[in-house]
């Protein structure tokens, strides 16, 4: 796929990418609808406070962690335009409620279930996979995340005005927020209508059980068991940290414990249940996929997408306090770690396809985020602003390629479990910024892009041991194995007798 044929919008795989991009664009606006508001929020409401704001930002991307789970699972069952376009219309509720809760409870809540839709992700990269063949799916999903993802610099940019030049007066961030809820619900209404989960006679493959994610021996499912456990167990950082501020008493943390670690047995559970029959009875070769590839690209989005969602909140701040600019032009010159991303995910794609060797462009870019990030670490205010900003897009420009790089694997891993493994990768990239965004609250900001060079340089290191290159990555087709055939056969048959 070239460049030039994203204009070629009478092909219908192109217009369902660019459907598609538009409706992930919709939803991040919506999610990180705050931040741009944050300081119209503070001067509204007078019983909210700064410490309030860092509370809710650890809680607009806590609940994305199970959601992506959770939609995952649904893709694997339902399809994307389902799954989407429902996704749009219910978060539209929480984002209502958010514009125009008053009091504390109600704006906590709102936005910690409105965090679910940061769950978006992975239902238009399902999508793009089903419209795309594998030589193209890296650039295909870097321009679907690329340009998706640029709704958080839009909202960033867009929002102050709306709330203060269309609106005006102590509610226009009210109304503001409101606005783009309701522009995210119609949009969910109008997807359903104007996609189809493919082109004419895709098959929809479906796992054999939605529940877990199946494995292909007993070591590689307790390495899942492993990997799962941080996906919910992190929200006990949340719970933590809301205790302390006083917004949770002890008996109420112990509750939120509890139900957390409940959850988390509920999933080993349920990932026994799917595999230990499997495992018995023997998984055929031809349909057997490397796990470890998987847990590697788990932390290549912890310390990615983690890493951009934990900076984006807190790069304007430090920009105007290290330079001493004013809150606009520090917005303007952070901002441009987004604006990177219209060109830089879509690039990494375009590279994973072009280059032959995903794991070795994966692998660069996983060293690069780790050198760009040690060299935020050493700014400070004697370095000129100009330099400071070159550096800033520098690791931008591979954070976002990673992303890109990421997802170019996936889809090529084992195809029936894409949504899954999305899933997977996706809610590990949240588990990075609740991470990331704890740690932040106690150290300086040189210490903080260290420990994130640190963290791009483990993921690298994991790479370097677990990540394989897959196998139909450059196919006309996907690989389908006997057991997806066996699957397909089943369906069919019961189709039938539905019919009959």
């Amino acid at each position: 796929m070239k460049v030039a044929d994203v204009f070629h919008v009478k092909n219908p795989e192109v217009r369902a990418l660019h459907l598609t991009w538009i409706a992930f664009f919709i939803t991040f606006y919506v999610w990180f609808n705050m931040a741009p508001l944050a300081s119209s929020m503070l001067k509204s409401v007078n019983w909210l406070t700064a410490d309030d704001l860092r509370l809710f930002a650890i809680a607009n991307v806590a609940l994305t962690i199970p959601a992506r789970i959770i939609v995952g699972m649904a893709l694997d069952r339902f399809g994307p335009r389902r799954v989407f376009s429902v996704l749009m219309v219910l978060m539209a509720i929480p984002a209502l409620v958010f514009a125009f809760g008053n009091t504390m409870t109600q704006l906590l809540v709102s936005r910690l279930v409105l965090s679910s839709i940061g769950a978006s992700f992975v239902v238009g990269i399902h999508m793009t996979a089903m419209w795309f063949k594998p030589k193209d799916i890296g650039f295909a999903e870097g321009f679907y995340a690329g340009w998706g993802n640029f709704g958080s610099a839009a909202a960033a940019i867009t929002l102050p005005t709306i709330a203060l030049q269309m609106y005006g007066g102590e509610d226009g961030w009210r109304w503001a927020i409101a606005q783009s809820a309701i522009v995210m619900a119609a949009y969910g209404v109008y997807y359903w209508f104007a996609i189809t989960d493919g082109p004419v006679g895709t098959v929809h493959r479906k796992p054999r059980k939605a529940v877990a994610l199946e494995v292909s021996n007993w070591g590689d499912m307790i390495k899942l068991i492993l990997w799962t456990i941080p996906l919910v167990g992190v929200l006990g950082i949340l719970v933590w940290r809301i205790e302390n501020m006083g917004y949770l008493s002890a008996t109420g943390a112990a509750i939120c414990y509890a139900v957390i670690v409940a959850i988390v047995g509920y999933q080993i559970v349920q990932i026994l249940r799917v595999n230990v029959p499997i495992l018995k009875k023997g998984v055929p070769e031809d349909d057997k996929y490397p796990f470890n590839s998987v847990a590697a690209l788990n932390s290549t989005y912890f310390a990615n997408f983690g890493a951009e969602l934990a900076v984006v909140s807190m790069l304007p701040m430090f920009f105007e306090e290290t330079w001493s600019l004013s809150a606009t032009a520090a917005g303007l010159i952070a901002a441009s770690f987004a604006f990177v991303n219209l060109v830089a995910r879509p690039m990494g794609g375009l590279v994973s396809d072009r280059m032959g060797n995903r794991r070795f462009v994966m692998l660069s870019y996983m060293f690069g985020i780790s050198v760009g990030f040690a060299l935020m670490g050493l700014m400070n205010s004697n370095w000129p602003l100009i330099i400071a900003v070159g550096i800033t897009v520098f690791t931008s420009f591979f954070v976002q390629g990673a992303e890109g790089a990421t997802f170019g694997i996936i889809p090529s891993i084992k195809r029936r479990l894409t949504g899954q493994i999305s899933g997977m990768a996706g809610a590990y990239g949240n588990v990075g910024a609740v991470v990331y965004l704890t740690i932040f609250t106690f150290v300086t900001p040189s210490q903080f892009f260290y420990i994130i060079a640190g963290g791009a340089f483990v993921s690298w290191l994991l790479c370097m041991m677990w990540l394989k290159e897959p196998e139909s990555g450059f196919s006309e087709e996907y690989h389908v194995s006997s057991v997806d055939l066996q699957i397909e056969e089943e369906e069919r048959r019961r189709q039938a007798v539905v019919v009959g």
